[in-house]
């Protein structure tokens, strides 16, 4: 099944190489030249225009259905009649507001029309309540400052079909990519191809409800939604499961309104129109969630420090510590439902620090939880971002142990050079890695000599609880044996007389 999702989506790629990835590179000029030049504000502003257009084209299709049979359009987000604008105090006629009618405008008409009525439109639509996406509108700002930079903007987006979602969910995705490219914010997207194996491992149903509590731009939901579209399509024309889909299954929270507008639009370009996403402080005791999920998959903050007072005493109880990527992986816990289950990217001083809190986190693990497998990938996965070396930790809750063999897996290479360039390369162990995952019997005979291995429980607690590779992977050493002094003193003077005689031999017949 994974190689045929992967051939899927390098497909999907494929279709975004061509005229629309050179659309979308025009269109990020078109910004760099208009005198924005932060990749996460580009990004930004450009998903603004995005809704508009969604919008539009949500309601065009409406009519054109309603048109057919006879009826009226249900629920329109364009009203008949005039819409008044909060922020000018004055009437605006709803049909001004329409991409379609506003993107043949003059330049200097469009730019009025789009940044003093159709931005607030948005920011204002059902007063919040229209989809995920507006509720995260209040502080937003339209900051392109020139109608020409937006005649060509608009230009450039107008031949996107916004209601085909697997091409824009794709073309979003390549903009992503750009953002993390440009080297500015890069560190809100983990490489896509590290979720999709994450996602892969954990293989979500129909049944879970899914939760990533520092989501970003939403990846791993967004690759929970695509993972479950692809396996279970016929399962969702059932009314229940599509409403599950749609509506329950997914749930993330930042402190980032930039980042919830983003994960927003991510998602609605996505299928996914109403997630459950929210500002909230997920290590705070504003975070009340427990036992309410069935499968966590994050990459939380590694490097922070909160104070005691802000943090949830419960997380506190699990260990007592300031540091976040300790705190996240107790928030998991608690958040999880009895028998849920958790895939998290943490930094390799979660395995092995020597501190109480990291030994008292490993433990709970390992003595309280179900450990199932650390997969240590390496350091130049985050490159050009960072250098630090991380992990994959898998885990389910049960409350009452059951971890009996722990899965190692040594990941050398994820098909991507491992320098700042991050150039895609042939050596890849994510196929080996799902690959072994998903029949871990197989892994019984394999020793600790090899790439990946089984190691039984008593083992890591004779270890206090060190859940680093290295600690139980062992290297063949081959025995070396010199020749006796002897022997290569003769050898070297046997060398040497070959020297002394082509010099004597040269001399004579040269000199």
């Amino acid at each position: 099944m994974f190689f045929c999702n992967f051939a899927m989506r390098k497909q999907y790629i494929n279709m975004i190489t061509g005229e629309i990835k050179n659309r979308i590179d025009s269109i990020w000029d078109t910004f760099w030249t208009g005198g924005i030049t932060n990749s996460i504000t580009i990004l930004e502003q450009m998903t603004y225009l995005f809704f508009m257009k969604m919008l539009d084209d949500a309601q065009r299709t409406k009519e054109a259905n309603a048109n057919a049979f006879g009826v009226a359009v249900k629920d329109p987000t364009f009203k008949q009649g005039m819409w008044h604008n909060p922020d000018t105090d004055r009437d605006v006629d709803y049909n001004d507001l329409r991409w379609s009618v506003f993107k043949n405008k003059e330049p200097e008409t469009m730019y009025r029309t789009v940044s003093k009525d159709a931005f607030i439109f948005i920011k204002t639509l059902n007063e919040g309540k229209e989809s995920a996406y507006s509720r995260f509108m209040q502080n937003a700002t339209f900051l392109i400052q020139s109608p020409r930079t937006l005649t060509k903007i608009v230009e450039g987006i107008d031949h996107l079909d916004m209601n085909n979602r697997d091409t824009m969910g794709d073309t979003y995705e390549y903009i992503l990519g750009k953002m993390a490219a440009s080297g500015n914010n890069g560190q809100f997207r983990t490489p896509r191809h590290i979720i999709r194996m994450m996602v892969e491992i954990m293989q979500p149903t129909l049944k879970d409800t899914i939760c990533d509590p520092a989501m970003g731009s939403a990846g791993f939901i967004v690759e929970s939604a695509k993972y479950i579209k692809e396996n279970y399509q016929s399962e969702l024309l059932r009314k229940e499961n599509a409403d599950h889909y749609k509506n329950g299954m997914f749930h993330g929270f930042d402190t980032d309104f930039t980042m919830l507008r983003i994960g927003a639009m991510n998602l609605m370009l996505h299928g996914v129109d109403n997630p459950d996403i929210a500002y909230q402080d997920s290590l705070s005791t504003d975070n009340t969630d427990e036992n309410r999920y069935t499968l966590c998959l994050a990459n939380p903050p590694f490097t922070g420090n909160l104070d005691y007072e802000v943090v949830s005493k419960s997380l506190l109880a699990i260990t007592k510590t300031k540091k976040t990527e300790l705190l996240f992986v107790s928030l998991f816990i608690r958040m999880l439902q009895m028998g849920g289950r958790c895939a998290s990217i943490v930094p390799d001083g979660v395995l092995f620090g020597n501190s109480t809190a990291h030994k008292a986190l490993r433990k709970e693990l390992v003595d309280n939880q179900r450990l199932q497998a650390v997969i240590s990938m390496p350091s130049g996965v985050f490159q050009p971002y960072s250098g630090v070396s991380t992990a994959v930790l898998v885990f389910t809750k049960t409350n009452a142990g059951g971890t009996d063999k722990v899965w190692f897996y040594d990941m050398k290479a994820d098909g991507y050079t491992l320098d700042q360039k991050r150039t895609e390369c042939q050596e890849n162990d994510i196929p080996d890695v799902i690959a072994r995952f998903k029949n871990l019997n197989a892994e019984a005979d394999r020793t600790r000599k090899e790439q990946s291995f089984l190691v039984p429980v008593e083992d890591i607690r004779a270890n206090d609880y060190d859940l680093s590779i290295n600690k139980y992977k062992e290297v063949e050493r081959e025995k070396v044996v010199y020749d006796a002094p002897d022997v290569i003193f003769d050898r070297i003077a046997s060398l040497q007389e070959e020297i002394n005689n082509a010099m004597a031999e040269f001399k004579e017949k040269y000199l």
